[in-house]
């Protein structure tokens, strides 16, 4: 007999709840565990069809349960006042065209620690994790919030998109670790991707970090923004040498034995004056001259000097003049392919031969010595007094007191130890030729083919610093390292282009990725057993 016949409605089984767990319910709801076992509830489905279900409970544990960080399974009324939003601030958001992103602010998360600052604009949003932000101390900050002691209010990030991103309001939302959010809107600020880049390393360099600010201005971008500042740099560097505007100042016919590449900045007459000073030597025409200038300013003056210069003294000098500074390694890497001969030369432009037979007796040493010890070399460096002031490189490390080597490489920094400043001018053992971890890049001369077998100095690093020793230690890591030839020079250190801020934040991000590519095997070397090759050995002691 059907239902229309007798007029009977069969009532539905009641829907089945979706992926709902009875044994995971009662895991994830304690106290709904107790009831039933106490008798009050039937089952655990029962508790969440009547009650369970409006107050949010969750019915199946999370598929990907994220470990060390605690979920909230259910918000019943009873279970206290929501969490009182931070003091707090957005100071600036800045965005430029290629998509580098700079937020810097504060948040008073003295006892609630920050979990993210995240952004949200139209067309995309990105959140900061609080262990990726560097954080800072902030006096103005303090005061506001009303703190008895000092503590690291400050924050700032930076990641790079890789593409272009819309702009306009920006709502930002500040979270912390109970669950607490400051909730503001900006106006994001656009600026030229050379002019962020400026901003954050200055920003970095500037920025009063907690504790030793050595060390924790390059600790505070290890996690996230370091990487992101490399990245960033790396794209502003290819552009930058993309379009060079070459001229060359040669006499017919010559070919070159040796290209000396030099980096101009900021002091055009060094130019004139080293040509002045290679000039008389016997076999300076052996030589040509490429100087890269990364002053846009200084292009006008330095083609005239350029061509005055090769009337004067008659070396051939070729100039390469880009649009904006980029970089130590970018620029004599552009050297180097504009090179005419197999032997390259870097060379500072505040650096000149302390001996006459200088330029033939490089050439020598390079014809003389095997090819294990002509690849890579360096030379003695002198000051204008007289004393020594360069006879290799080696490495050491910054530890901040307590702990040791190994043990916590947060706050273990390498640095180059430059053998020689201030010794004798006839130290014997500081002269003696031999292998050295590493040579000043004010000098380093190599043969072609082993630069472009090593692709030349790392463009990684920011400006200039440590891209010399980078290059050092992967040729010795390849098993060819650097020789200390018996060559002297002079060397104006500190007395080319001023050293601005933007320099020491580049220097900070540097001091970064040099610890981290090389720490491992510097460590090994230091305090492991000596390498098997000897010339490594004898580098490495």
């Amino acid at each position: 007999m059907d239902e229309s016949t007798t007029g009977r409605v069969k009532k539905a089984p009641p829907a089945p709840l979706p992926e709902f767990d009875e044994e995971t319910y009662l895991r994830l709801n304690p106290d709904v565990l107790v009831a039933v076992a106490e008798g009050k509830f039937r089952s655990a489905r029962e508790h969440y069809e009547h009650y369970g279900r409006a107050e949010g409970r969750l019915a199946m544990a999370p598929r990907d349960l994220p470990r060390d960080k605690i979920i909230i399974t259910a918000r019943p009324g009873s279970t206290g006042e929501a969490p009182h939003a931070p003091l707090g601030a957005v100071d600036a958001i800045k965005l430029s065209s290629a998509g580098g992103l700079f937020v810097t602010g504060w948040v008073n998360d003295s006892l609630d620690r920050l979990d993210s600052v995240e952004l949200y604009v139209a067309g995309w949003s990105v959140a900061f994790s609080a262990t990726g932000l560097a954080r800072v101390r902030r006096p103005d900050a303090d005061k506001v919030a009303g703190l008895l002691t000092p503590h690291a209010l400050g924050f700032w990030g930076f990641i790079y998109a890789g593409q272009r991103l819309p702009s306009g309001k920006c709502n930002v939302v500040m979270r912390l670790k109970s669950g607490a959010q400051l909730i503001l809107i900006l106006n994001i600020e656009l600026q030229d991707d050379l002019e962020l880049r400026d901003n954050v390393l200055n920003h970095l360099a500037s920025a009063q970090y907690p504790g030793p600010a050595y060390f924790n201005a390059v600790s505070s971008i290890g996690r996230a923004i370091g990487t992101q500042l490399v990245d960033f740099s790396q794209m502003l560097t290819r552009k930058a040498v993309s379009t060079p505007y070459i001229e060359r100042f040669h006499r017919s016919g010559r070919v070159p034995k040796a290209s000396v590449i030099v980096c101009l900045y900021g002091k055009p007459n060094y130019l004139a004056l080293q040509q002045a000073l290679f000039s008389g030597q016997a076999g300076a025409q052996d030589y040509e001259f490429i100087y890269v200038c990364n002053s846009p300013a200084l292009a006008e003056i330095l083609l005239k000097e350029a061509a005055i210069a090769q009337l004067a003294y008659g070396l051939d000098i070729t100039l390469i003049l880009l649009g904006t500074n980029a970089g130590f390694a970018a620029a004599n890497n552009l050297g180097a392919a504009h090179a005419r001969s197999n032997r390259l030369v870097f060379m500072n432009p505040d650096v000149f031969p302390k001996e006459p037979d200088f330029a033939c007796r490089h050439l020598a040493q390079i014809e003389e010595f095997s090819a294990a010890r002509t690849d890579i070399f360096g030379a003695a460096l002198y000051y204008t007094d007289g004393s020594l002031m360069h006879t290799g490189m080696y490495f050491e490390t910054d530890t901040i007191p307590g702990f040791v080597l190994g043990q916590k490489e947060d706050e273990t920094i390498l640095r180059a130890e430059h053998y020689g400043k201030g010794a004798p001018p006839e130290d014997a053992a500081l002269l003696r030729p031999r292998f050295v971890p590493a040579v000043s890049g004010a000098f380093i001369s190599m043969s072609r083919g082993w630069f472009e077998e090593l692709e030349g100095f790392s463009q990684d690093y920011i400006f200039g610093h440590y891209e010399d020793a980078d290059l050092c230690l992967r040729s010795l890591e390849a098993g060819r390292p650097a020789w200390l030839a018996d060559l002297r020079l002079y060397h104006l250190e500190g007395k080319s282009s001023p050293r601005q801020l933007v320099h020491e934040g580049a220097s900070a991000v540097n001091r970064w990725l040099f610890t981290h590519s090389w720490m491992e095997p510097v460590k090994a070397a230091l305090l492991g057993p000596a390498p098997a090759h000897p010339a490594l050995a004898e580098a490495m002691p």
